[in-house]
């Protein structure tokens, strides 16, 4: 595949641009060299699925790999990246620029990433990859959730960025400690071994597992030696999944984009409440017009999806929505808002979309139940360590609750106001 041309520069900038927008397959027609690959050439697609179709349907117009001057190819978004750039003369041999780690490292502290990502990313850096893919995992209390930072490689110079990363709430049972997923095809080895495929996130796994066409085991573990098998393929045909992964082989989970600048944007802890259906507050958003603003944000999970397959983001500006959560607070007999710095330290952890500990009474005893916040009807849902939830009225404070059922007593009136009248 004869990849060098004049546009090179062109194409790498629309290949980065689709890396952003979740753009993950490209097809193209290659030409006779006297007519070199052009941008226009490039059709991009979200799912391999879709780029495939299109492949085929070029192929049935007589364009076949290796048969034509004009054969089709489909790529993945980042394969090809790599590959422009090396048959262009545009990867960067030089030396790390260590100002650009000390700011990447920066930029991953304030969004609240570890040391072990900061160190992976260091360690990628000094290879000189110029496009790679970060890892982390946490365990929420819905799940399992993936967090995966997406770096790249300017096109101008050794400086690296990241613009996004991406959260994804597992739908089914967590990975233990250091197990990942992994994909084998039998037919395929290397000096007598099959060849492993390995996979952070179950998703990527079942979508690679999907997309062979013989025999193939997917599993998870900590290697080979060691695995768990989740399904089976004979043929092009799964024939087996395993009964507690059958859920997650047909719904792997959901997942959101999150886009940053310079370390700026929501943090990974924000971005893991929103995934698992929870409120952020942020003091630090801008307008279109740049006019700053604060508001509480949360993920329609309830509409469709947009083009770029991200959740709408539902927003509840402060103070012109009406909700205070100083005030809905203390609404409740919640012991820790008798002192201030516990309840600084609970109003942060609010904001930040967690659901803390609070100590309540209920039937005379003190008990511990997570709370969290409901910005669009200004209330607190209490929930006890199995995750059911608790009545939120026997936590008011006697005042609260009397107008509550005033409030109650008032509605119930008209009602039976307005049955009589008919």
């Amino acid at each position: 595949m004869y990849l060098e041309t004049k546009h090179a520069p062109a194409i790498i900038r629309l290949l980065e641009d689709a890396q952003d927008v979740g753009m993950n397959y490209v097809v193209f027609e290659m030409w006779p060299c006297e007519r070199s690959l052009h941008p226009a050439d490039l059709d991009f697609f979200d799912t391999l699925g879709d780029a495939l179709d299109h492949w085929e349907r070029k192929v049935d117009l007589g364009s076949l790999p290796a048969e034509v001057d004009h054969p089709v190819y489909y790529r993945h978004v980042d394969q090809l990246l790599i590959d422009m750039k090396e048959a262009n003369g545009l990867t960067n041999d030089k030396e790390m620029n260590y100002n650009n780690l000390e700011n990447l490292k920066e930029e991953l502290s304030k969004l609240g990433f570890g040391k072990k990502v900061t160190e992976d990313m260091q360690k990628q850096m000094e290879k000189g990859v110029s496009d790679f893919q970060l890892h982390d995992r946490v365990q929420g209390n819905k799940g399992q959730v993936d967090l995966t930072l997406h770096f790249r490689q300017s096109g101008q110079s050794e400086n690296y960025y990241l613009n996004k990363f991406e959260v994804s709430l597992l739908n089914g049972k967590p990975l233990g400690e250091g197990e990942k997923y992994m994909v084998v095809n039998p037919d395929i080895q290397k000096e007598g071994k099959p060849l492993v495929r390995s996979f952070e996130r179950a998703a990527d796994a079942i979508e690679f597992f999907k997309g062979q066409n013989g025999n193939a085991v997917l599993a998870s573990g900590k290697d080979w030696a060691h695995k768990t098998e989740l399904a089976r393929m004979e043929n092009g045909n799964t024939n087996y999944v395993e009964k507690d992964f059958n859920r997650t082989f047909r719904n792997p989970g959901i997942s959101q984009t999150v886009f940053v600048e310079r370390g700026k944007g929501f943090t990974s802890e924000q971005a893991v409440n929103l995934i698992q259906g929870r409120a952020v507050f942020r003091d630090d958003l801008i307008k279109l017009g740049g006019e700053p603003y604060a508001a509480w944000n949360k993920l329609d999970m309830d509409s469709q999806k947009d083009k770029y397959h991200n959740f709408q983001m539902l927003q509840y500006h402060v103070p012109t929505f009406g909700f205070d959560l100083k005030e809905t607070l203390g609404k409740f007999n919640i012991k820790e808002l008798a002192d201030e710095k516990k309840m600084e330290a609970l109003v942060k952890s609010f904001e930040q979309g967690n659901r803390p500990l609070v100590t309540v009474v209920k039937d005379g005893q003190e008990v511990k139940l997570f709370a969290e916040v409901q910005p669009r009807y200004s209330q607190l849902n209490f929930f006890r360590e199995d995750g059911r939830s608790e009545k939120r009225e026997q936590f008011l404070k006697p005042e609260f609750l009397q107008d509550l059922k005033l409030n109650k007593d008032k509605g119930l009136g008209k009602v039976q106001e307005q049955g009589m009248s008919v």
